[in-house]
């Protein structure tokens, strides 16, 4: 048994030795490489992926981070990652031009003194304890939590009318892609509606700073 685990742990040490030497020069700096192991290890042995498979790469990348985010706050996280979705396809450093940044796409105003808003853990904290409030000021109506999330809220208050056309399209793609994760599909055609609407756009740019 002891010889065994002995062979065992020699194995495993000698993968990663070849790891340490081959993963830098491919993938990036030594940090970068380190991260995207470890990030693999977590994703191929960590169990069932805590959202469903119809997401873009880029937002199944913070799968895990999804999965303890909505642990945090009491929320599903197959509606985290549909606000992640659409917000910012998983990008972490995205700026609106309406001063709303990082993977949730939070406005400054949501952040604590001298808080980092585009740390992804601090960003995600952030939008997922505003997603929180709005879920109970909607009484848990989807649609009006997706509102909220986008217009504030005040705006579920208000005549569906009365919305901002931005809020509109925000809770089409937002319920649409929503309630396709819920039923565990493994693809969505709202959100192959929102990529073809310029969603494919910002979804490449997070690719491209994840190293995807």
């Amino acid at each position: 048994m002891i010889r065994l685990l002995r062979k065992r742990l020699l194995r495993w040490a000698a993968t990663a030795a070849v790891l340490m030497v081959i993963l830098p020069p491919v993938m990036g700096s030594s940090l970068d490489a380190a991260r995207r192991a470890l990030r693999w290890l977590d994703t191929t042995f960590g169990g069932p992926s805590p959202i469903a498979p119809l997401f873009s790469p880029t937002v199944r990348y913070w799968a895990r981070d999804i999965g303890r985010w909505a642990a945090e706050y009491g929320l599903d996280p197959n509606l985290l990652a549909t606000i992640m979705q659409i917000e910012s396809c998983g990008h972490p450093a995205v700026s609106s031009s309406a001063g709303a940044q990082g993977l949730f796409q939070v406005m400054p105003f949501h952040f604590a003194s001298g808080e980092v808003m585009l740390d992804p853990a601090t960003n995600a904290r952030r939008g997922a304890s505003f997603l929180k409030s709005c879920q109970q000021s909607a009484g848990g109506d989807a649609a009006l939590t997706f509102a909220c999330y986008n217009g504030g809220p005040g705006v579920i208050s208000r005549a569906y009318a009365n919305w901002p056309a931005e809020t509109r399209r925000f809770i089409y793609w937002g319920t649409g892609i929503y309630a396709e994760a819920q039923a565990a599909q493994s693809s969505s055609v709202r959100l192959g509606e929102w990529l073809a609407a310029g969603g494919d756009s910002l979804c490449r740019r997070a690719a491209q700073n994840l190293g995807l």
